[in-house]
């Protein structure tokens, strides 16, 4: 981190500058706050993340791919919030969006009071006090309008592509970029109850002072620009900054069982197989996915377990159950993970050649930049345009089953037929090729001088003015 040294030594007044993080209560928000609290504070700035016990709490017991010394510079306060419900997700609904985290998303509008309380607290002691907060939580952080030596900023954990996907349709337009086809459809996408809460947020936005992006400029370029012209932003700032996930993850003394297995495998040999923390497969779909997987021959770690409750260490989750013999049959091939897994690690790691990916926006950026290419999945929400992103834009990933199929079960013959393609073709080898070259263009991106460290540095010295 040279740039944030040299930083500190210029900017004595980084140490008055307070941050304060406000995620939105669901895994990959949380993740990547802690992720944007890690590279803020490594240039000298206080940095407070702020949220409920038990979602502090999930943050800090799944970080992934991070330094420890560095969360440990992070402050997590616990801010009080109403009690929710925490009901089990259903893995044979109709549709796949995360339903039962609705309560907790609910309740987390109960906490403007005491976090608007909180930010007073800091200001009082602070030159300025500068609120990064999720999108989904502009209105529960809109009070600091009232604080004069305070400000906030939009963290977009969205891919540009789908956020401007997403705003032409919601304004009746046709997307403003010629396609090679036609973009998935927002039906199925989410719930009404989830579009009534997130139009709760449309009015308080406005008091932001700018945006921050995950993600980047070489792989991004032209939907930033939209998104951060005038007649959309005005005079806010704005900065792409991603990846912010460290292109460099640390080592440790002794790494889980599915990266000491990975160390035995060859280079390029292994597909990755995680459907992220929203999602949970039917036993009929775990049967064709374990079936697909093992006829195709090709090795693998699959990360199998249920989707997050809102309060994911409130009783026990469901074990699915795998075909009777399964593992026994694949031993030496592949390996089932049931617990956490660490992603980041699995995707750097050399033996990893591919990812089959719900294209949560978290697992895309990740896999991009670690140069492994996408076996696309999407389940609910802004994962259809993610994975259109990444298999018909980026071209560094395949497609399992088209978004106007969602409704059928994906066979093991299909899923047998993709890993082939992706990982033992030359038409697999192609996009893999894509898919390194671009992942080395995305690290050094993050580097002295790249583009998105530079930007990054722009940012604090803007709120360090």
């Amino acid at each position: 981190m040279k740039m944030a040294e040299s930083f500190l030594h210029e900017n004595d007044e980084a140490g008055q500058v307070a941050v304060v993080m406000v995620p939105f209560p669901a895994q990959g928000h949380l993740n990547q706050l802690v992720q944007l609290s890690c590279l803020v504070s490594n240039y000298g700035l206080q940095v407070h993340y702020i949220g409920s016990s038990v979602h502090n709490r999930q943050a800090r017991v799944r970080v992934n791919g991070l330094n420890l010394h560095h969360v440990s510079k992070i402050h997590f306060h616990d801010i009080p919030i109403q009690a929710f419900e925490s009901p089990s997700p259903n893995p044979d609904s109709s549709s796949k969006f995360p339903v039962q985290l609705q309560p907790a998303w609910d309740a987390s509008l109960s906490q403007r009071q005491p976090i608007f309380e909180f930010l007073r607290e800091i200001a009082e002691k602070s030159k300025r006090v500068v609120v990064i907060h999720d999108h989904l939580m502009a209105a529960v952080v809109q009070d600091v309008v009232s604080i004069p030596n305070a400000e906030s900023y939009v963290f977009n954990c969205l891919s540009a592509f789908t956020q401007v996907a997403f705003m032409w349709e919601g304004i009746g337009k046709k997307f403003p970029f010629e396609l090679s086809k036609e973009l998935p459809s927002i039906e199925g996408c989410i719930t009404e109850e989830v579009g009534k809460f997130a139009a709760l947020h449309s009015e308080p936005l406005k008091y932001r002072a700018g945006d921050l992006f995950n993600t980047c400029r070489l792989i991004e370029e032209p939907y930033l620009e939209l998104l951060t012209g005038e007649e959309i932003i005005g005079d806010r700032k704005s900065w792409a900054i991603g990846p912010i996930i460290p292109p460099v993850l640390p080592s440790r003394d002794s790494p889980p069982k599915c990266l000491q297995w990975l160390d035995r495998q060859e280079t390029n040999s292994v597909i990755f197989v995680s459907f992220g923390t929203t999602t949970s497969l039917s036993d009929e779909e775990i049967k064709e996915l374990a079936s697909g997987l093992e006829q195709s021959g090709q090795k693998f770690i699959w990360v199998l377990r249920d989707a997050d409750k809102g309060d994911i260490f409130a009783g026990e989750a469901r074990r699915a159950e795998l075909p009777k013999g399964f593992e026994e049959r694949v031993e030496g091939v592949g390996i089932v993970v049931r617990d956490w897994a660490p992603q980041p690690e699995i995707l750097a790691h050399p033996a990893t050649g591919g990812f089959m990916s719900h294209c949560g926006w978290n697992s895309c950026i990740e896999s991009v930049t670690m140069g492994v290419p996408i076996a696309a999945w999407p389940m609910h929400s802004d994962q259809p345009r993610n994975g259109f992103l990444v298999s018909e834009i980026l071209k560094v990933g395949i497609v399992v089953r088209e978004w106007d199929q969602r409704g059928e079960v994906v066979k093991a013959s299909t899923i047998e037929n993709v890993v082939k393609r992706l990982m033992a073709s030359e038409d697999g080898e192609g996009i893999r090729k894509r898919a390194e070259e671009l992942g080395v263009a995305m690290r050094r991106a993050t580097e002295d001088g790249g583009v998105s460290r530079v930007e990054l540095g722009s940012f604090v010295a803007h709120i360090t003015r």
